[in-house]
Formats: structure tokens, sequence, C-alpha cells
């Protein structure tokens, strides 16, 4: 099996690089013509916004999850080709979680990091065998990825969990090594 869905994680503000915003629209350019669905957050700005809007003009699905108060807060996005609204942020991480086959983040912050964590964590548990992925752009994701390292030498995270957290450096990259993941964890080979 490939990657049907697959969830976004992203930044509301769009960043002060260009390239972030750059990439989130390659990466779902290149999962509309791959046939990938996107689950999302279910916002109107920033990254959240571009991707959105992007897959529905690459003529992608988009479906979005969010949290009744971001909804009266007029931050959801109306022109989805569906949007579930939920009671709060658990929810919409479970399903989030549910609807999708793996996970990619763009740049984001501390929403981002909460959704990429528990992602992981959930499949740390057992709750889940789906694949994450850090699509680095402009290094953005370096420093993390090297804090997780000194996490897993100084004994707090296995070298094997610690392999799970994929970072890519291209959109092309990112999808196909969510792909091979996911083929593997069918097999019942960690990724």
């Amino acid at each position: 099996m490939t990657i049907r869905r697959l969830a976004v994680y992203c930044g509301s503000a769009p960043g002060t690089d260009p390239a972030f915003a750059d990439m989130a629209r390659a990466l779902v350019r290149e999962m509309a013509s791959r046939g990938v669905d996107m689950v999302y957050g279910g916002g109107r700005l920033g990254l959240m916004g571009i991707i959105a809007d992007e897959m529905l003009a690459s003529g992608g699905r988009v479906y979005g999850v969010i949290p009744q108060a971001l909804v009266d807060h007029e931050v959801a996005h109306t022109g989805l080709t569906e949007l579930t609204t939920v009671a709060n942020m658990h929810e919409r991480k479970a399903k989030m979680t549910e609807l999708c086959d793996g996970f990619v983040a763009l740049p984001g912050g501390i929403g981002t990091l909460d959704e990429l964590f528990e992602a992981w964590t959930w499949n740390a548990l057992g709750y889940h065998a789906k694949p994450f992925c850090l699509l680095n752009v402009h290094g953005f994701w370096d420093g993390l990825a090297d804090f997780m390292d000194h996490v897993s030498a100084t004994g707090f995270l296995s070298e094997a969990r610690r392999r799970q957290l994929l970072k890519a450096e291209t959109v092309g990259d990112a999808l196909d090594r969510l792909d091979e993941a996911v083929k593997k964890a069918e097999q019942g080979v960690t990724w």
C-alpha cells in the first residue's frame, strides 16, 4: 500500500522565509499529482491556508479538522472538500490520525510540534503504526533533529525510536520515504 491520505502539519503563519510557502505549495502539488489526499487542521491562515488553496487548485481533495473555538474565531477554511468541526484539540489530533496514513511536518510553531510529538508518542504506545517525516525547508528542522539525537544519546529515546523521525530535504524524497515506511509497517517492520 502507498499513502492515500497524508496529514500535513504546518504553521498558521507563513513564516519569514518565502521558501516555506514555496515548499508547502510544491508538497501539495506533488501530493495531488500522486493522487494523495490531504488532511490538515482546517485553517485558512498562514501555511495552512496556502496548502489548502494550492491542493484544491491542483485538483486534490482536502479534509480539514478544526476545533469549534477556531471556527468561532473565523479562521476556518470554508472551501474544503470536507471540514469536520470537533470540540477541542485532543479530538482534532485523534480525528486527523484516524483519517490519514502518515504525517509530514512543514515549518510551524508550537501547534505543529504538539501534533508531531503526539503522533510520534501514539506510535510509540502502539496506537498506530503510521510514519512521520520532517520536510526540512532551508534547514528548518535541523535543530530539532540534532536535539532528538541528543535525547537518544543520553538514553531517553532508543536508537530505533529516533530513526522513526524521518527527515527529507525534498518533497519527492519525503513522499517516497513515507510510502516506503507504510509498506514496511504493513510487513510488521519498523521503518
